[in-house]
């Protein structure tokens, strides 16, 4: 199957190699058949490491839309996305998500997330950076805010 947001999406990746500008990932975001919003990957170019082309691309719908949440919007992205971004494609409740290559392809390129998924499967003080928690009572007063706040907006 062809598609010109996909097409796109992929041309954002060459280019952004081409041009120096940071690594092989591209995407699209598009609603009711136009794109409005475009990313390509930029961790080295800001020193940001969550400045992948979906999460980019994701912050500029939200921004053009003033929502935000992306119900109803599809998202084309030249690789499967990794675990950040598929968190944020969660949140942002995309309806759908094509992808290009696969992520063995990225692992295969040097772009190998797979220790995420393993790390997240372990204990928390077994982790590579163990999480270690604390002040958990005093923490919960800011859920207690959020319950008690009679006007919030959810999400």
């Amino acid at each position: 199957m062809n598609s010109p947001f996909m097409v796109r999406a992929i041309q954002l990746a060459v280019e952004n190699v081409r041009s120096g500008q940071g690594g092989p990932f591209g995407a699209v975001i598009v609603k009711d058949g136009t794109i409005i919003a475009e990313g390509a990957n930029q961790v080295t170019l800001t020193n940001d490491p969550t400045a992948h082309a979906e999460v980019l691309a994701i912050r500029v719908a939200c921004r053009k839309l003033g929502l935000f949440e992306l119900k109803g919007c599809e998202l084309y992205t030249s690789c499967e996305p990794c675990p950040m971004c598929l968190g944020a494609i969660y949140w942002t409740r995309l309806s759908h998500v094509y992808y290009g290559s696969q992520a063995a392809d990225a692992s295969h390129a040097g772009f190998d997330d797979s220790f995420i998924y393993r790390e997240i499967a372990q204990p928390h003080a077994d982790r590579g950076i163990p999480m270690v928690q604390m002040m958990r009572e005093e923490a919960l007063a800011a859920f207690r805010a959020w319950q008690e706040k009679p006007d919030k907006i959810r999400y």
